[in-house]
Order: C-alpha cells, then structure tokens, then sequence
C-alpha cells in the first residue's frame, strides 16, 4: 500500500500509533521509519506493523493533512534522539581518543570522540558526530557555532 490512498493515524489509549489503512483495517503498534533519515527527512517514511511488515510507504510527509504530518514527524523524532551541538566547551585532548565537553538542544553533556572517521560531513555544512557509544551528536550549521566552538572543531576536520 502507498500513501497515496486516504488513511489515518492515531494514538491509542496506551499512547502507541495505530494505522487505519483505506480499507478500515486497523494496524496496532506502527513504527514510522525514515528511509533517509539524515539526507532527506521528510521523503520516505514507512510505517512497519508489530510484526516488522510495512503496512504502508508515505512518499512525503510535506504532503500529509497536518494532524497526521505532525503526529508522525514527533514520533520519528522521538525514535531518533539526536542531540543537536549548539557549543563545544572543551577538547581533552586533539588527538584521539579525546573527551568533548558541549552544550546540546538536551542541555550540557560529554561524550568520547574515538577517532576522526567519527565525524561525518554531510550537505549544508550539517556534521553527524558518532561518539563511542554509539550516540550521534549533529552540528546542524558547522558556521553558525561560536568562534572557539568552530576552532575547536577544525582541529578535528
């Protein structure tokens, strides 16, 4: 099923996405997945059922009615926690392994940069930073930063 035929989406009382498809059928338990949840976020999203089946492909949120379009974008946004980097406040170290001290749209926090390939450049001067964990920090315009924080950074780039 595409998303071109009428649907909805809802919460049901214990707060989990439902997915009524065009022909009435209630899927209980839907996940929005992003297909390019990094490069285009808001082209591809398939909504996969409990049982890991995508019960329908949404080619573009933009083209949602707002209820839904809203519904679905602070669900993939509640999957895919990712902090944005608003402020780096120390480096331990500029060579890796090295301890990052930043401030975040989540509040101040440190995390471990293992290493150089960590840090990924994408489009618009947007950074993904992978920390040893695996949590992924984004730098959503690497020019807009601070001066020190853009200082810090080159360091590393």
């Amino acid at each position: 099923m595409s998303g071109s035929e009428p649907f909805q989406v809802e919460r049901d009382a214990h707060g989990r996405l439902v997915l009524i498809d065009a022909q009435g059928v209630r899927h209980e338990g839907v996940v929005p997945v992003r297909a390019f949840p990094l490069q285009a976020p808001g082209e591809g999203v398939s909504l996969v059922g409990a049982d890991g089946r995508e019960c329908l492909w949404v080619p573009r949120l933009d083209r949602l009615p707002e209820p839904q379009r809203t519904l679905l974008d602070a669900e993939c946004a509640r999957r895919e926690f990712m902090p944005r980097v608003s402020r780096l406040r120390s480096v331990s170290t500029f060579s890796t392994p090295s301890t990052w001290e930043v401030d975040t749209d989540r509040g101040a926090t440190s995390f471990v940069l293992k290493g150089e390939e960590d840090i990924r450049r994408l489009p618009e001067g947007r950074l993904l930073i992978t920390d040893s964990h695996g949590i992924q920090y984004e730098v959503p315009d690497r020019q807009a930063l601070d001066r020190p924080s853009r200082r810090l950074l080159e360091r590393f780039l």
